[in-house]
């Protein structure tokens, strides 16, 4: 389907755009949140400004950030009491190395106490739900978007984490369209800002008992993306193996100081198509200077990762382009890639 890369190599990429390629947020009241973990049952307070329920009034956040915390106000009528932003993650043309990208998904969170949880997306604004939490048997009848962040939420109340409930709202910067796995990102920013929300205060999640928490609740999912989202660090690569993991290895996968581009190339059309399709991509992409392309998941998909030195991407690009032009066909998106470090909680 595509070339293989020899040398996966340290590729450049330029930092991916936040601010200017995302909806603002709108300034909501000021209010205060209520509690979460220990300091719950003792009665504690937690103001919005302390637990980030002020992300949606804050002129310096990020634009996803506010948005998300915004929209969670407005869907469920109170502020976040954390939000997290969890990166997109690719596989490296080289078996056993995952890395970050400069893409974020965020999770805003608040908790609750009456065993309802309320999930709300701004990708799917006429299909948020109220389900209750149930430990066991079959989950509730839930909008094909929300199946998986309520399995989340179900893995995380057996551990312990929101019996009580959770408000939640998530929200991509990227669609599937893009050709990167939106699942696992999104998995992973809902299992840490509920965790989040649920732990005593001051103390992180564990990302390790999310991983593999994770895991188990979703088998189904690259557990190798997760694990990048949860441990990647900027210009490094993750190693997959069970040693690495006991001591999270990482490989330098530079793009500042490489002098070349890491660009994600995405075909559109009918999924029959694609395979065709982003082979025609590469083999344009290779002849205009690109030195090498592997797909972003374990599987094939709509996308291909291309590394190109960084004076022809400009060639490489006119050249799918006008590939793709000339016979009628869609042209495909570009998407660069920055490698970037793990989720984060925003403060």
């Amino acid at each position: 389907m595509t070339g293989t890369a020899g040398a996966v190599g340290p590729p450049t990429g330029e930092p991916a755009p936040s601010a200017a390629a995302r909806r603002d947020a709108a300034g909501a009241s000021a209010a205060a949140v209520p509690p979460r973990g220990p300091a719950a049952t003792a009665g504690a307070t937690v103001t919005a400004d302390r637990a980030g329920g002020d992300l949606a009034r804050r002129a310096t956040a990020d634009p996803l950030y506010r948005l998300v915390a915004y929209a969670l106000e407005a869907a469920h009528g109170r502020p976040p009491a954390a939000v997290w932003s969890a990166p997109y993650a690719f596989h490296l043309g080289s078996p056993g190395l995952v890395a970050a990208a400069g893409w974020p998904t965020a999770a805003a969170a608040a908790p609750r106490t009456d065993g309802l949880v309320r999930l709300s997306s701004l990708g799917h604004p006429a299909d948020g739900c109220d389900l209750p939490l149930t430990l066991s048997g079959s989950p509730p009848a839930a909008p094909a978007w929300a199946v998986r962040p309520y399995a989340v939420l179900r893995a995380l109340a057996r551990e312990g984490y929101g019996l009580g409930g959770t408000d939640l709202h998530v929200q991509g910067s990227l669609t599937g369209a893009a050709g990167l796995a939106t699942a696992e990102p999104a998995e992973c920013a809902v299992a840490l800002a509920v965790a989040d929300v649920h732990t005593g205060a001051g103390e992180p999640p564990d990302r390790e008992q999310l991983a593999r928490l994770l895991a188990a609740a979703l088998p189904d999912g690259d557990d190798g993306l997760r694990r990048a989202v949860l441990f990647a660090r900027s210009g490094r690569a993750l190693l997959l193996s069970a040693e690495a993991r006991r001591r999270q290895r990482y490989v330098a996968f530079d793009p500042a100081g490489s002098g070349a581009r890491l660009v994600l190339v995405a075909v559109r059309g009918e999924a029959a198509d694609r395979p065709r399709e982003l082979a025609r991509a590469v083999a344009c992409a290779r002849r205009a200077g690109a030195l090498s392309a592997w797909p972003p998941g374990q599987r094939p998909g709509r996308s291909v990762l291309v590394l190109l030195p960084e004076g022809r991407l400009a060639a490489v690009r006119a050249a799918v382009a006008e590939d793709f032009r000339d016979r009628g066909r869609p042209v495909p998106r570009f998407l660069n890639i920055a490698v970037a470090g793990a989720a984060r909680r925003e403060e």
